[in-house]
């Protein structure tokens, strides 16, 4: 029994170390071939301009239809539907993972990226993100908290599987009409750099493919770590960002200080609280933006609900002004991000407190 329980963890570690290398070596094959600097891959940045490719808003610096996340999707379906993890489950709550969806954009867009690009711009040397690092972990930390007091969404229902189908099926359409040229895209801006679209969809598949095998997550890697002491899910974006930092150093990419670093900005408190509402969000949410998007392509309903949510609320970012850039954070931006927080801790403490009386 021992000797299987030794043979399952060494097999279980090699696997982990096997896929971030391969994450690793994607985000430097993505960053090479001409992605923005430090935003090799990013799940928010990148859900933000595939909303402005389709038009659903019109901030002309940030509409792409990125391979990336429709390869991401593509990869996590197909890996899920031959180890017969395919499953739609769904109806969980589906407002409030819209809402937690929404808020993980919008806190996203307040620091300029999501928890993965977050460790891309600590490779890249900007200390920005540092403080990011700790807003992140306190965020988590602060969900952690009300799952020990009963925090949960309530139970999924299962559907036929054809349900669970539609939202990989529609992005394999989009994929498909990459060539016709009928999205929105940037002359200028982040929406302007990318990678050869073949390699940006191949690179995708293959870390759809890795993070759902793997089940690698942002805020599940915290959580695991803090609730249960386990840093097994540390393994893969240790290794992503020690790939990137020497791909960085060796190309003369790195460029360690706060000022100056490109798409970022210095307003330490927001950068703080933005990904703290990221962290909390994820937590409550069960997975992180690249979490969500691996769940959608397993079939998941309740993962749809929240990437809607990613989705609406890029275009609420844009289409109202709110977003951070590299001059700072909008005061309407951080009026928005303290509501989303407030609304946040409001959800935690009802369902929670619900949960303890039943």
């Amino acid at each position: 029994m021992r000797e299987e329980f030794l043979a399952e963890y060494f097999k279980r570690k090699k696997n982990l170390i096997l896929g971030g290398c391969i994450l690793g070596i994607a985000a430097v094959l993505l960053a090479h071939f001409g992605n923005p600097p430090n935003m090799a891959v990013c799940a928010a940045c990148f859900i933000r301009d595939i909303a402005g490719a389709l038009g659903l808003h019109m901030t002309s610096m940030v509409q792409y239809m990125r391979p990336e996340i429709l390869g991401m999707v593509i990869g996590a379906a197909g890996i899920a539907l031959l180890t017969k993890e395919f499953d739609a489950k769904g109806g969980s709550a589906p407002v409030s993972r819209f809402f937690l969806g929404m808020i993980m954009m919008i806190g996203s867009l307040i620091f300029l990226g999501c928890p993965l690009r977050m460790v891309l711009r600590l490779a890249g040397g900007d200390y920005n993100a540092i403080i990011g690092l700790f807003g992140f972990v306190a965020g988590v930390y602060t969900g952690i908290v009300f799952l020990r007091r009963g925090f949960n969404l309530g139970i999924s229902k299962t559907f036929p599987l054809a349900v669970g189908g539609v939202a990989p099926g529609i992005f394999m359409v989009m994929t498909i009409l990459i060539p016709t040229g009928i999205y929105y895209q940037s002359i200028q801006g982040p929406g302007s750099l990318a990678a050869p679209v073949l390699l940006s969809l191949g690179v995708g598949i293959g870390v759809g493919v890795i993070c759902q095998a793997n089940r690698v997550c942002t805020s599940g890697a915290v959580r695991d770590m803090l609730l249960m002491g386990n840093t097994e899910r540390m393994i893969p974006i240790v290794l992503f960002f020690l790939l990137m930092l020497i791909y960085n150093i060796s190309s003369g990419r790195f460029h360690g200080g706060f000022a100056g670093q490109p798409i970022a900005h210095t307003e330490y408190a927001w950068n703080f609280l933005g990904l703290y509402a990221v962290g909390f969000a994820a937590v409550l949410a069960d997975g992180c933006p690249l979490r969500q998007l691996m769940l959608l392509g397993q079939g998941s309903l309740n993962a749809v609900m929240t990437f809607m949510g990613l989705l609406m609320g890029a275009v609420l970012m844009h289409r109202l002004s709110l977003a951070a850039s590299p001059l700072g954070v909008p005061m309407n931006g951080k009026v928005v991000l303290l509501c989303a927080i407030a609304f946040l801790f409001i959800m935690a403490f009802y369902k929670s407190h619900r949960n303890l009386k039943e």
